[in-house]
């Protein structure tokens, strides 16, 4: 397994991340399996796992501290804050308040002493980014964090949270974690080469679209659309909705340009996701050992220009044919008002 250094942090990872996602009620209920799984991964190489606190409300992040014991200082462990960890107000976000609270219980359910990246999870208009770096700031002084990045933040709001930094003297995202895969290309229009400028690492997640790459879909076969991911966004997987049809022409391409390198479309996916000189590592979440030996069959395969090339043709750089699940969208979309004048205000004359 290679190693690359994680943005400006000084710390080598694996190019192969460990994602947990799946360790746990929502995936592999078997903690012992899912220990085997962890050690399998660490015994091939791979240093770098991350999870976080609402992967199966903590049940991912107790899996992990216990399957590290014994191995905890070679491992890079990362885990994530953000999202809500039960009912009621103040209990999830970015606030000072809520980091520095759900921080203690990532620790205990980590069983560790330290973090050593601690992300948060998606933006919190909410919250002022400069509370949020003043608490990530004072966490790493105090040794709870060694460095703290962001996930699924639009460039924008990265570039704002530097100047903030600068302008403050906190300390600085040095991570982003964002969704990338051979469909879902739009983060190299901006993202990518903003975190290459501000010297950030990049782990990427979804390298196989949330399993439309792994070789199960096919343009002309029936897709189940009772279980698994299909099942949590049909919408997403039914070739029978007409802004489906361009996914599923590429998928055809795509297996064609593996197989004729003798390789599965999922070996494709992850060496594609590798490729690029912005990423440091793929975060990959395998459910079972089978998924895991799997993922690893992909840490050979280099992809040549004229490979890439074809692949640019299939799906042209910077464009999402697929919109990964749960990628955070900002209130000028999602909010009406934010994008239309009051009606007496929305003529010319």
């Amino acid at each position: 397994m290679r190693y690359r250094t994680l943005g400006a942090t000084g710390i080598e990872v694996s190019v192969h991340c460990l994602g947990t996602m799946m360790f746990g009620a929502v995936g592999n209920p078997d903690h012992a399996d899912s220990a085997r799984i962890i050690h399998a991964a660490l015994d091939q190489g791979i240093n770098f796992v991350d999870t976080a606190d609402m992967y199966s409300s903590g049940e991912s992040e107790e899996i992990v501290g216990k399957a590290l014991q014994g191995r905890r200082d070679d491992v890079v462990l990362a885990t994530k804050v953000h999202f809500p960890m039960g009912e009621g107000p103040n209990r999830g976000g970015n606030s000072r308040r809520w980091i520095t609270h759900e921080v203690e219980q990532s620790l205990r359910r980590l069983d560790t002493d330290w973090i050593d990246l601690y992300q948060v999870h998606r933006p919190d208009h909410r919250t002022d980014v400069e509370e949020t770096l003043s608490v990530l700031t004072d966490l790493v002084r105090a040794g709870k964090i060694r460095a703290f990045g962001c996930s699924t933040f639009p460039a924008e709001d990265i570039v704002e949270a530097y100047h903030v930094a600068e302008r403050r003297g906190f300390g600085k995202f040095r991570t982003e974690q964002p969704p990338y895969s051979l469909l879902a290309r739009g983060i190299e229009r901006s993202l990518l080469p903003t975190a290459q400028r501000l010297n950030m690492g990049v782990l990427t997640w979804s390298p196989l679209a949330s399993g439309f790459l792994s070789g199960k879909i096919r343009k002309d076969q029936p897709v189940d659309l009772t279980v698994g991911r299909a099942a949590l966004t049909p919408f997403r997987f039914d070739p029978s909705i007409p802004g489906n049809a361009a996914k599923f022409e590429a998928l055809e391409q795509l297996v064609e340009v593996a197989e004729g390198l003798g390789r599965t479309l999922p070996e494709l996916a992850l060496a594609f996701a590798v490729t690029h000189p912005a990423v440091t590592s793929v975060i990959t979440g395998p459910r079972t050992m089978e998924h895991l030996e799997g993922t690893l069959k992909a840490a050979d395969l280099t992809l040549d220009d004229a490979t890439l090339d074809r692949i640019d043709e299939i799906v042209p750089p910077g464009t999402d044919l697929y919109a990964a699940d749960g990628v955070w969208r900002p209130l000028s979309l999602t909010e009406p008002a934010r994008r239309r004048r009051p009606l007496a205000e929305r003529s010319a004359g």
